[in-house]
This record gives structure tokens, C-alpha cells and sequence, in this order.
């Protein structure tokens, strides 16, 4: 019976080989001549919904034919399972002339005349990071008009099968299904495809990638451009390479391309502050050695006879100054004078990046026809869901039709709603962060404890203190909570801006990117804000301590300073989100792609098609290119935000970029299905996000630099209060350091044991002393390095905005030449338009044709001179 089985199974397979002849990689009808453009699927499960789904798709597929399209339909038994239909579908040429006219989609009308730039001299050193021509220019540079049917004659159409891209050829078939009706239910007027996949009528709905990444498709007539990406774009060796920006335009659409041109216009531009950053580092690196705070601290005729209050009330002992000697030299590799430069650096090297972003846009607006595109004209149109949802309907003030609308009580209560859960969630990171800050204010006596009294740590604990032990478990447990929250507010997120019920597709997207923005913004810098501006900053004094919620010390700074507490945060919550995020976008889809296709590699390659191929794929949703902009976003503000604690934190993100370049190519061309090509002029609300994490970036900055470095104080002692000329920084550790007298301890407060009757005791701060009439007051010195501090930040801070704002205005948003370019093209276009409309008149007025006056000839030439003279 099992044999019998499988001869069955054979005599079925060799049916389907001779049934079809064509390739596994072919991208057209059964007729070999027809392209396929689109491809829906569908099971025929046969529960209770079966006979309404089967009469929603027929309404539906007859609608699309009766709109122009050509069906195919592949059997169930085609299939590789056996359950899935394939309905493929194909535009002929005159829908595509039909609906290119209604999306104003650009088209040749002559070869590009403008000479191109002169020659860079840099290009011969450039020259191993270029690729082949063919490569990056696939095609010739055209001037471009919106497409008419009524002026054919206009256009460079020298093959219709191939005058419309098949991007654009989706992008119109898209536009149909989207629009589609297929029938009334419940007295509402239902279409568009995504209500039907939604309601499980259609199982899913794609356009096809042209051949196999990794070869060529046998079809002399498919471009293979798919194989040409992958080769050239999307293996990690090719990470050197620049990229071919036309080709993916072409392949997949205006705005996935315009995301690849931001990420790799970031990553150069990261490149210089890469440089920089590693430069100040390497600077701190080589001064360590003369570094006199740390000379101090680690010397034990100096630090080894200070002796320091405890750090936590009971448990802890008194400790020598010199045992927080290494961490006190590292710290020299962030906290010094290149700090400074540094900081003002990345203020001004943010302005450069936005302008000439303004300007790497503006030219691609040119190069991608993009400069009268309106994104509204594509965006405007309402929401399936919203027209599903609103009930009422009005008349609209300009198109005077009805349509829905969602009336304002309602809309109230659902921004009440929204406004709620979001401040809810904002709260429950920021309740997170304090319970990281216990957990901190809570085991630091635990580790102090244990190193103190295990001999296995005795060789390690001076580089592991218990200050900063605490502060990588509780930075490793901050991120852990942060990945955490993250992975239940993004459904979250999306549940209140679905029950919001955005009017278009602009509104949705806005709306949600700036719920996401602000969520992530509080859970990934909160922790980086409490070290850089709180910890320390509020802990009063030996015998005054303030304590959080009564019961735990707030806690300190190293004596060195709370800078590197502020670095190891950094680093940890950046590289871990980093490679967390590589691992989500790689190794992911390709698990899930490897277990959908397991049984298809068993197959025949004859049976197992392009489209039931693409079918196994991940789906690219709508919001596939709002997590890429995210990430990168977020690593923004990271590099720029806290830069000035960490100067190598732009190197680690060139170095994430390389890499999330590839993985994102690698994924989009190998992992996923093909997205329908959609149009972008711009990276749309993100370039507001970024100028205004700019803006903020200074700010936060100088204040990093006045109150969490020691760089202030440090140099109001070198100018004002330093007794030795020849070593101005001699002694600056002890000025820094008030003396506090043992037996004013309260019994909250005094440790358990003494054993050595230590008299005083030292701690960080600016205070009189107990033989002083003003016993622990502030010093006065507290005060001018108060006031220097604040004298820092306005200065620092007005100085970066002069400087950015000069260079925002010297810089123009758009390069001279593109403006020559777009004047000349418009300039030819009306030329070439009026001159065919006097051609026309011309035969119109020979073939005697009343209605065309001498007049009207007349009008048309005085229109061309008027042309001409604009």
C-alpha cells in the first residue's frame, strides 16, 4: 500500500512536469508572453465562511478584469502542498497607460543634454570603491514628463512591454487592488484587497522578485536585477562597496531607496566623526600616565593615606582613596580636555550632517523624478479601516462628495484613551528605572561586602570595585528590562493608533511613529539621563545622607567622577541593542524561512514555481521600513545625545552601520517577499525627529560636560585656587575632598567597625570643616564652580548655535546644479509640450478643421516666445 502510495505521488509529479514547460523562474503566463505583475493566494478551507469568501472572490477577481487586468489561475494541485490556489495577474498596455495618467507617473521624453559634473579628483583613489557603471547607471539619464495618453507620440516608447518598469508596473497594479470593490455587506459598500486578506478571503497578495538571488533566470527576457543586488549589494564582502542607489530605486521603489541612500549617507558621515572621536580617545589613552588626579590617588604616600567615609550605612567600612586607582585612570580616557573639543565638535558635525542630507536628498528628488511628486497626493486617501469604522458621513468641503467621518466626541474619548495608555506606559519605564536604581542603591553593600571578604576576588578587585560591579549588573539588568517593555508597547502602540482610527495613511504613520518615538526615547535614555544628571548630585553629606523613600542612600560618584559610570551605561545599552537588533532582523526571518521551506527542498525544481517561491517568504509589511528608521533613530541620539562621555561611540555605530547595511540588503533581497514600490520624496517626520535631537544633543552635552565630568572643577582649582606653580593639578584631589569627623556619625549611619579608630573621615564635596564655624556648610569654592559651570553651558551652548546656525545658512538646501537641471527640464518639457500642440494645430488647420482658428495658432506660438522669454 505504501508503495503504492509513492508511485501515485510520482505519476502526480511527472503530470505537473509535462504540464508545465516553463522554468521554475518564470515571471510570465503560461503563454510565455504575458508578465506576471501581481500574484494572489488563497486556500479553499471549507469551514462555515467558505461559500462568502468564494463569492467575495469572485466579485472580486470579475471587478479586477472588468477594471482591464488578465487572470490565471493555478490549481490547487499545482501547488507544491496541494491547498493553495495562485491567481496570477498580468496589466496590459492600456491600463498601464490608464492608471499612469492618473498617478502622474514620470516617463522619458528625451535623453538627458546637460554635461555631467566635472570629474572628481579624488576618483582615482575612490576607484575600488565603485561599482561596474552598468551596475550603478542600469539605464540612460532622461529628461521627464508626466505621462498622457493623449501624447504618446511624445515619449520615448521604443518597447511597451518594457516601458514601464516592473515597479511601476506593481505599483499600478496595487493601486487597482487596493480599489477594487467586491460587493455590499450589511449595506456598506466593501473593496480594496486589504480587507480581504484581513478577513482571511485572500491569503496573501505580492508582487514577484524576478529570478533567484543567487543565478541568473534562464529567461533571456528577465533582467535578473534581483541576482544583481544580491551579488553587488547585499553579501557582507561587498561592505567596502558603495551602493547601487538606481537599481534598488528601480527594483524596489523611491522609498525603500531613499532609506538605503539616509543609512549610507549616515554611515560616511559617521566615518569623520569616527575619526575624530577615536582621536580624543587615543589622546586620553597616551595622557594617562600624566594625568595628575590619578598620579595622586594611586600614589600611597597620598591616596593610600586618605581615608574615605563609608559608601552605605552599617555594613560598609572605611576605605583607603588608592583603591579606586585603575578605575580612576580609565576614567582619564573619557573625562579630559579632548572631552571638550569633542562635544563642541559633534554639535557642529550634526548641523553638517542634517544640511547636506538637505542637499543628498534634494538631488536624488532630481535624479528620481521626484520634484513636483506630492506625497500627499499618494497619502490622502482614507483608510480602508477608517471608512469601515466611521459610520456618518458628510459632505467634503472641496471634492462636495460624501464620505465618513469620525465625529469629534468620539475622536475625544479615543485621544483620552490613547493619551492614557501612553502615559501609563511612560510611567511604568520610568517605575522601571527606579527599581533598577534600588537594585543599585540595594546590593552595592553586597558587593562591597563580598569582595572585601572572598579571597578568590582579592587579585581582581582593584579593577572590579564594587562601584563599578554594580554598575554593569545594573546596566546588563536595565537592558534586559528596556528589551523587555519594548517587545509588549510595539503591539501596544499599534492597538491605540488602530483605535484611534487615523483618516489616511500619513496621519496612521505619523501618529504611531511619534507614540514609538516617545516610548523608546524614555525606556533606552532614561538610565543614561540618571547617571549623566541625578546620580551623585543629591546624596548630602556623612551624618546628613538623603535617602530615597527613606530607607536607601542615594548614591555616589567614584571620587574620580561619575563620567565612567555614565560610559559603561552607554556602552552596554548600545551594544546590546545593536547586536540584538542584527540577530532579530538575520537570523530570524531565515529560521522561519528555513522551516517554511523544508519540505519544498525535496521537490523537483519544475514544481516548485517563482510565485509559490516567493509565497514561502517573509512578508515586508507596511511598517517593515518604520523599524529601520527606528533603529537608526534611536542610535542617533546615542552618538549624539551622550557623546561627550563616550568619544568612541560614533566608531561603534560606523561599525553597526557597515554591517546593518548588508543585513538589511541581505534580508530585503533574500529573506523577505517583494514589497509593492511605493514613492517618497523625503524621509518624511523622521528628519524633524533628528533636528530636534540635534537641538537637544547641545544641551545635553554641556551640561555632561559642566556637571558629570570633573572638568569644571578641575579647572577653576587650576586658575584660582592651585598654591604650586609648577604643578598647577598638585593637590587638586584633596581640595576636592571635604573632611568629615567620625564621632558625628548618628547610629543610622556609623559602621559596625573601626578597627583601626580612624578620627575623620573624607568625602566628595565642597564643605567647611568640623573645626569651623560654618561646620559643613558650602565652601565658597562650591560656589564659583557652581557659577562656572552655569557660565559654562550658556557659553558653550550659544557659541554651538552661532556656529550652527552660520553654517545652516552658508550651506543651500539645494546644489546649484540640481537647480540648473530641474529649470532646464522644465524649460525643455514646456518646449517640447507646446511645440506638439502646434503640430497638432498645424495638421488640424491643413485638414480644414473649423474649430482650429488662426487665432488659436497664434495664442499657441505667442505661449511657446512667452516660454521661451521665462
Amino acid at each position: 500500500q505504501q508503495s503504492g502510495r509513492k508511485y501515485n505521488l510520482f505519476l502526480k509529479r511527472r503530470l505537473r512536469i509535462d504540464k508545465r514547460h516553463q522554468s521554475k523562474d518564470s515571471i510570465f503566463f503560461r503563454d510565455g508572453v504575458r508578465r506576471i505583475d501581481f500574484v494572489l493566494s488563497y486556500v479553499d478551507d471549507l469551514n462555515k465562511e467558505w461559500e462568502k469568501k468564494l463569492e467575495r472572490r469572485k466579485e472580486f477577481e470579475s471587478n479586477l478584469q472588468k477594471a482591464g487586468l488578465e487572470l490565471e489561475t493555478e490549481d490547487k494541485k499545482e501547488s507544491e502542498d496541494g491547498k493553495i490556489f495562485f491567481v496570477k495577474i498580468h496589466a496590459p498596455w492600456e491600463v498601464l497607460i490608464t492608471y499612469a495618467e492618473v498617478l502622474n507617473i514620470k516617463v522619458p521624453i528625451k535623453e538627458n543634454d546637460i554635461p555631467p559634473m566635472v570629474e572628481n579628483p579624488l576618483d582615482c583613489v575612490l576607484f575600488p570603491l565603485r561599482l561596474p557603471e552598468k551596475v550603478m547607471h542600469p539605464e540612460p539619464d532622461y529628461f521627464t514628463a508626466p505621462f498622457s495618453k493623449d501624447k504618446q507620440e511624445l515619449y520615448l516608447i521604443n518597447d511597451e512591454s518594457t516601458f514601464f518598469s516592473p515597479s511601476m508596473r506593481n505599483r499600478i497594479v496595487n493601486y487597482i487592488l487596493t480599489r477594487c470593490p467586491y460587493g455590499t455587506e450589511e449595506g456598506k459598500k466593501k473593496f480594496g484587497i486589504k480587507r480581504l486578506l484581513n478577513n482571511g478571503t485572500y491569503t496573501a497578495a505580492y508582487p514577484l522578485h524576478d529570478c533567484q538571488y543567487w543565478k541568473k533566470a534562464s529567461d533571456p527576457n528577465c533582467d535578473s536585477e534581483r541576482y544583481t543586488l544580491y551579488m553587488e549589494w547585499a553579501r557582507f564582502l561587498r561592505f567596502y562597496k558603495e551602493q547601487p542607489l538606481v537599481l534598488i530605486r528601480k527594483y524596489y521603489g523611491e522609498k525603500i531607496g531613499i532609506y538605503f541612500a539616509w543609512l549610507g549617507f549616515y554611515t560616511e558621515m559617521l566615518f569623520l566623526a569616527a575619526v575624530v572621536g577615536l582621536i580624543c580617545f587615543l589622546y586620553g589613552l597616551f595622557t594617562m600616565d600624566e594625568n595628575m588626579s590619578s598620579k595622586e590617588i594611586c600614589d600611597p604616600a597620598i591616596g593610600g593615606e586618605i581615608i574615605m567615609c563609608p559608601l552605605c550605612d552599617r555594613d560598609c567600612e572605611y576605605w583607603r582613596l588608592n583603591t579606586t586607582c585603575q578605575s580612576s585612570q580609565y576614567s582619564h580616557l573619557f573625562d579630559n580636555v579632548a572631552t571638550l573639543f569633542f562635544a563642541i565638535f559633534m554639535g557642529i558635525w550634526v548641523t553638517l550632517f542634517l544640511e547636506f542630507w538637505k542637499r543628498r536628498q534634494a538631488r536624488l528628488k532630481y535624479e528620481w523624478d521626484l520634484v513636483d511628486f506630492e506625497e500627499e497626493q499618494q497619502q490622502l486617501q482614507l483608510r480602508p479601516e477608517y471608512e469601515a469604522k466611521c459610520t456618518q458621513k458628510r459632505r467634503n468641503p472641496v471634492t462636495q462628495e460624501m464620505e465618513p467621518y469620525l465625529p469629534f466626541t468620539s475622536q475625544a474619548v479615543r485621544f483620552c484613551i490613547s493619551g492614557a495608555t501612553v502615559l501609563f506606559w511612560v510611567s511604568l519605564i520610568i517605575a522601571s528605572m527606579i527599581a533598577v536604581i534600588v537594585y543599585r542603591l540595594a546590593v552595592y553593600a553586597a558587593f562591597a561586602s563580598l569582595m572585601e571578604n572572598t579571597q578568590t576576588l582579592q587579585p581582581i578587585s582593584s579593577l572590579l570595585t564594587p562601584q563599578l560591579a554594580t554598575s554593569v549588573t545594573a546596566s546588563c539588568l536595565n537592558f534586559v528590562i528596556i528589551m523587555i517593555l519594548n517587545f509588549f508597547y510595539e503591539r501596544i502602540a499599534i492597538w491605540i493608533t488602530d483605535m484611534e482610527i487615523p483618516r489616511t495613511h500619513m496621519e496612521y504613520e505619523n501618529r504611531l511613529t511619534m507614540k514609538m518615538f516617545l516610548f523608546q526615547f524614555v525606556n533606552y535614555y532614561s538610565s543614561c539621563f540618571y547617571v549623566a544628571f541625578f546620580k551623585g548630585k543629591f546624596v548630602g553629606y556623612p551624618g546628613a545622607y538623603t535617602y530615597m523613600f527613606n530607607r536607601w542612600r542615594n548614591e555616589e560618584c567614584d571620587p574620580a567622577g561619575c563620567l565612567i559610570e555614565l560610559t559603561t551605561q552607554l556602552t552596554i545599552v548600545m551594544a546590546g541593542k545593536q547586536i540584538w537588533g542584527n540577530i532579530q532582523e538575520a537570523i530570524v526571518p531565515w529560521i522561519c524561512n528555513w522551516w517554511g521551506r523544508r519540505k519544498a527542498r525535496n521537490n523537483p525544481e519544475n514544481l516548485y514555481s517563482r510565485w509559490e517561491q516567493d509565497h514561502d517568504l517573509q512578508t515586508f509589511g507596511a511598517l517593515g521600513l518604520f523599524y529601520e528608521y527606528l533603529e537608526m533613530v534611536i542610535q542617533f541620539g546615542f552618538i549624539t545625545l551622550f557623546v561627550a562621555s563616550f568619544p568612541l561611540a560614533p566608531l561603534l555605530a560606523l561599525m553597526n552601520n557597515i554591517l546593518e547595511i548588508r543585513v538589511d540588503s541581505w534580508k530585503l533581497t533574500t529573506q523577505y517577499r517583494r514589497p509593492v514600490a511605493a514613492k517618497a520624496h523625503s524621509i518624511g517626520v523622521w528628519q524633524e525627529i533628528l533636528n530636534g535631537m540635534a537641538i537637544l544633543s547641545v544641551v545635553t552635552n554641556a551640561f555632561i560636560v559642566a556637571f558629570t565630568s570633573d572638568m569644571i572643577p578641575r579647572l577653576v582649582y587650576y586658575y584660582a585656587y592651585s598654591e604650586n606653580e609648577d604643578s598647577p593639578m598638585s593637590g587638586y584631589i584633596n581640595n576636592s575632598l571635604s573632611v568629615f569627623q567620625t564621632s558625628d556619625f548618628p547610629e543610622r549611619n556609623e559602621p559596625k567597625e573601626n578597627p583601626e579608630n580612624f578620627v575623620i573621615c573624607r568625602y566628595r564635596d565642597y564643605r567647611y570643616p568640623p573645626d569651623h564655624e560654618k561646620k559643613y556648610l558650602h565652601t565658597m569654592q562650591f560656589w564659583h564652580i557652581l557659577a562656572a559651570k552655569l557660565a559654562f553651558i550658556i557659553i558653550m551652548e550659544h557659541v554651538v548655535f552661532i556656529v550652527k546656525f552660520f553654517v545652516a545658512w552658508m550651506i543651500p538646501d539645494v546644489p546649484a546644479d540640481v537647480k540648473a537641471k530641474i529649470k532646464r527640464e522644465k524649460y525643455l518639457t514646456q518646449k517640447i509640450l507646446h511645440e506638439y500642440e502646434l503640430e497638432k494645430l498645424r495638421e488640424r488647420l491643413c485638414q480644414g478643421d473649423k474649430r482650429a482658428t488662426e487665432k488659436e495658432f497664434i495664442a499657441t506660438e505667442g505661449r511657446m516666445e512667452l516660454s521661451r522669454a521665462m
